[in-house]
């Protein structure tokens, strides 16, 4: 049933395109997969993403996928922008992966919420473990993120080891113990249909008693969820902000509360700066189907990857009215911002406005197999068998736009890359 609930998460399947033996480097630019990493009472297969450029003391991303999904469908779909980030700031990405049935990472077994009980957090931690012993990482800049059955383990990773992790950005999860079972079921349905509600109290004495007498610093958490998300009720991101808040010991009260793009209302708890404790970001009329095109660079800023260093120069929180970034060129001040149009059949359109630059070069990349049909206001070039595009201004403004026909993949949307003033 888990499978079948967490499902509608679109997978992007690329193959992985090596694999690593325990104990050797991994080759650089590239998702590579990783044996022999320590203790896996799960069997989790580990991947892991090494930049050319890796910073002198790297952080450290652990990523983890939604339902039905792997390692290489996550980094090479929704979370293609970390990767991105990951060549310009030299941090590396471990992307677990859940190999038993229906592919979903155990968030409910009495092993798997509790701090060193087994099962997939003890993987994690092993493969956390060995990233860090053999590219010099810096502890103080390991980070956590997931999509849906990923988000749920990002909850319960940050509960149960908050000495390892400094932050993490949820898309579509619940409160760390919520999708707790007994009698060996998989699926919590109360949790997931929104049913459970605890006071921030509750919550929070429910995150720390997974690692019981822990008084150090707790993790900051940012959260994501749409407003008509079916398959992990919308109620569970207000559950999940009461556990923070008291986690982190600050107001359920937000101190900054503004939209970024429309139908945006992100929330701010215990400071208004970009790397606040608690940060929720609701999506009205959004089901579950996050994260989309430019959020992952709200949370690459609120995580603190957005820097070489342990003590990033983060930069000013985006206004109100701007739009969501794509990544830009080191030293670029150029940015592309996608506003999806109509959606008819087999196909959709795109409106894609350049700001910063009046001369530029976009690169959009395009999922397999899907493939663009019709383009306008941009001079156009194609590479990677058609699925990336690069456009520059043909004299008709900074929009341009185009249709992609689905070809069987419907949920999968266009990926702006960079964005480079010429």
């Amino acid at each position: 049933m888990l499978r079948a609930a967490l499902a509608g998460v679109a997978a992007v399947a690329l193959a992985v395109t090596a694999a690593l033996a325990g104990g050797q480097s991994a080759q650089a630019a590239s998702l590579v997969q990783v044996t022999g990493f320590g203790t896996n009472p799960s069997n989790l297969n580990m991947y892991i993403y090494v930049p050319d450029r890796v910073a002198a003391r790297p952080a450290l991303l652990v990523a983890m996928h939604y339902c039905s999904g792997s390692a290489s469908a996550v980094a090479n779909g929704y979370f293609r922008d970390y990767q991105t980030a990951a060549d310009q700031y030299g941090y590396i990405i471990v992307f677990p992966e859940a190999t038993r049935s229906g592919n979903c990472f155990d968030v409910y077994s009495a092993q798997a919420l509790q701090r060193g009980g087994g099962s997939d957090p003890v993987g994690i931690i092993s493969m956390v473990n060995y990233t860090k012993s053999r590219y010099n990482v810096d502890p103080s800049r390991v980070y956590a993120t997931g999509v849906s059955s990923g988000a749920m383990m990002t909850n319960v990773m940050l509960a149960e080891y908050p000495d390892v992790f400094a932050a993490g950005s949820a898309f579509m999860g619940v409160p760390a113990g919520c999708f707790a079972t007994t009698g060996g079921s998989t699926w919590n349905s109360q949790c997931a249909n929104g049913q459970i509600s605890k006071t921030a109290q509750q919550w929070g004495d429910l995150a720390r008693s997974m690692n019981p007498g822990y008084s150090g610093a707790q993790p900051r958490m940012q959260l994501w969820h749409g407003t008509t998300d079916s398959t992990l009720n919308y109620n569970n991101f207000g559950e999940e902000i009461k556990q923070w808040t008291n986690v982190r010991g600050v107001s359920q009260t937000p101190v900054l509360t503004d939209s970024p793009a429309s139908g945006w209302t992100r929330t701010r708890y215990g400071s208004s700066s970009v790397t606040a404790p608690v940060e929720g970001n609701s999506l009205a009329g959004v089901g579950h189907s996050l994260p989309q095109n430019g959020m992952i660079a709200y949370a690459i800023n609120f995580l603190g990857l957005n820097s070489t260093s342990a003590s990033p120069s983060v930069p000013s929180s985006p206004s109100p009215s701007s739009p969501s970034p794509s990544p830009s060129s080191p030293g670029g001040s150029c940015t592309a911002s996608i506003t999806p149009g109509t959606v008819w059949g087999d196909r959709y359109n795109t409106s894609v406005t350049v700001s910063g630059a009046s001369t530029w070069t976009v690169t959009v990349n395009i999922t397999a197999p899907q493939k663009v049909s019709t383009t306008w206001s941009g001079a156009f070039t194609w590479s990677n068998g058609g699925n990336t595009m690069t456009v520059k201004p043909n004299g008709s403004g900074n929009t341009f736009g185009f249709t992609t026909m689905t070809n069987g993949n419907s949920s999968a949307r266009p990926q702006i890359t960079s964005c480079i003033p010429s």
